[in-house]
């Protein structure tokens, strides 16, 4: 049945690795949520799907699970109240590695076959998962939609592509002839076996928990490793899903569905740490705090350790056309989600002479109060501004927004609390705009939500150095620039190399710096300290597998 999957899907696989090669834009599965693309039942068969979960325990059967776990809460004001099955750290290693034995020996065409197949039923329940991604992140629903499903579905696509084509360049058995002149040749035959490294480990985050979770999962499966998902104790539901249907897929093609496990637990327990440590744990995909990344690549150093961390993403504004448009796009940036995303932009630097425009030079003041302008303009409608908003996924996310105002730096715009039309009990915050001067230390810190810096420097010149610097010392996964002048958008460019961060230029469409698109963008350089990898790449999944040969005389 693994064949059968593979070819299947093969056409979808062709494109995606010839989307990889082109860097076009291309997409297998629809971004919008619409009847002609998902069937005219689907938004209300998702819905009902997700309330169904509600109050009862997940229905997914572990083996040697004791007891339950689950208190995860909707950001939007009210208990999930659906309980999971736990299973002992020993018994998930075990498992996973007798599941390891037959899986090891499907070899890659299954592998991907079936991969193949589990993103094809998750996309036909991308309406479920946006409901589950929706009510334990905090997003708005077409972002949970768009983000969590069909972006998602994409980025592990990708994954598995990229997979593809690295194991499909190994080949299977050939005849080796070594001429030796007058005498008979050598002749050997040599087989070579992809075989996968063993366990993988993917360590799941509260805010993207399918976008972050899904390329490490489809890179180490992809690759013929068995995969235990440990999702963060608030957003448990959208990988258990996943989970789910990758079980029902395995189990399906005659695999031990144990190739997949589920590791949910109590927030107190050090669930992750315990599994990352055992030697079995082959590798490790984790998204979150730097100070979990850091101690992951330091302490299991028997493992591949694949880690997005903490950094501190920048915007410098040096000279624009239209002031405007670049408001409006930055704007939309520092509001998208309440700036719980990795690539939110954090400090924007402005020159304290000011800014060339079209129409002259706006001096530094009237650049940052246009930005928290345009901020309050995008707000300024409740129930427009939460759609973009969503709602603050925990609590210690708001604090930092109060602990931000004590920080005695002058209000640009202050954060204020929003009614949720359809969730009177959601937590949503608008952004908070402060002043700052580029020596103060709290900007070289990322603050991860609705909190927005714009520091004055004193020239594009000092900008640029303070960008790159931080890049370097603290890492980024974007970078952001406007300006008219070829020479500066040069250098800031070379600035953006030597450091290694992606760069966006005089964005002021529908494009955003937080955003990326699978087959084209690169998510992250894998070259700053706030991530060690791309996802996704080559490098991303090529080391997930080794190849062992066998040779013999004939």
């Amino acid at each position: 049945m693994a064949a059968d999957f593979f070819k299947t899907h093969q056409a979808t696989l062709d494109q995606a690795l010839s989307s990889i090669l082109e860097r076009n834009f291309w997409s297998a599965y629809p971004e919008n949520p619409s009847p002609r693309a998902y069937g005219e039942t689907a938004a209300q068969d998702g819905q009902a799907a997700f309330e169904a979960y509600r109050g009862k325990a997940f229905p997914l059967t572990l083996e040697g699970a004791q007891g339950e776990v689950g208190n995860e809460q909707s950001p939007f004001g009210f208990d999930l109240g659906i309980s999971y099955p736990k299973v002992p750290v020993d018994q998930l290693l075990a498992q996973s590695q007798l599941a390891l034995d037959s899986w090891r020996d499907a070899g890659p065409q299954a592998w991907v076959g079936i991969c193949l197949e589990i993103l094809h039923r998750l996309n036909q329940r991308s309406f479920e998962i946006a409901h589950a991604v929706q009510h334990t992140t905090g997003q708005g629903f077409m972002m949970a939609f768009q983000a969590g499903g069909p972006h998602a579905q994409e980025r592990a696509l990708e994954a598995v592509a990229y997979a593809w084509q690295e194991m499909s360049r190994i080949p299977g058995l050939v005849d080796w002839i070594k001429p030796q002149g007058k005498h008979d040749p050598i002749q050997m035959k040599k087989q070579f076996k992809v075989v996968p490294r063993g366990i993988g480990l993917v360590i799941g985050c509260s805010t993207f928990p399918t976008w972050n979770g899904y390329p490490g999962l489809f890179a180490s499966l992809a690759t013929g490793n068995t995969v235990i998902v440990k999702p963060h104790p608030g957003a448990i539901l959208p990988l258990a899903i996943t989970v789910a249907i990758a079980r029902e897929v395995l189990a399906e093609a005659g695999f031990n569905p144990n190739v997949v496990l589920l590791a949910a637990h109590e927030p107190s327990e050090d669930t992750a740490q315990q599994l990352a440590m055992n030697k079995a744990v082959k590798l490790i995909d984790f998204t979150g705090s730097s100070q979990n990344g850091n101690w992951l690549e330091e302490n299991a150093r028997h493992a591949l350790v694949y880690t997005e961390k903490a950094g501190v993403n920048q915007v410098i504004i040096d000279s624009v056309e239209d002031f405007k448009a670049v408001a409006r796009n930055l704007a939309f940036s520092f509001a998208l989600y309440s700036g719980q995303m990795c690539t939110a932009p954090q400090n924007i630097y402005v020159p304290r002479d000011g800014i060339r425009t079209a129409d002259g030079v706006m001096s530094f003041d009237e650049v940052a109060q246009g930005l928290a302008l345009a901020v309050q303009k995008l707000v300024s409608d409740p129930a427009r501004a939460v759609e973009i908003t969503g709602a603050v996924q925990n609590e210690a996310c708001a604090q930092r927004i109060d602990q931000a105002r004590q920080l005695g730096m002058p209000i640009l715009a202050d954060s204020q609390t929003l009614e949720h039309p359809a969730f009177p009990g959601a937590r949503v915050r608008t952004p908070l705009v402060l002043q700052a001067s580029v020596d103060q230390p709290e900007i070289q810190q990322e603050w991860f939500g609705p909190i927005v810096f714009v520091v004055q420097t004193d020239s594009t010149e000092q900008s640029i150095e303070v960008a790159g610097r931080n890049v370097i010392e603290h890492g980024a996964l974007t970078l952001s620039a406007y300006s008219t002048d070829d020479a500066v958008t040069a250098k800031i460019q070379r600035m953006a190399e030597r450091s290694g961060v992606s760069l966006s230029l005089n964005l002021t469409g529908a494009v955003f710096i937080n955003q990326t698109a699978a087959y084209s963008d690169f998510h992250g350089t894998g070259a700053n300290p706030a991530a060690n990898a791309s996802l996704s790449d080559s490098a991303y999944v090529a080391n997930r597998f080794r190849v062992v040969q066998t040779r013999w005389h004939f």
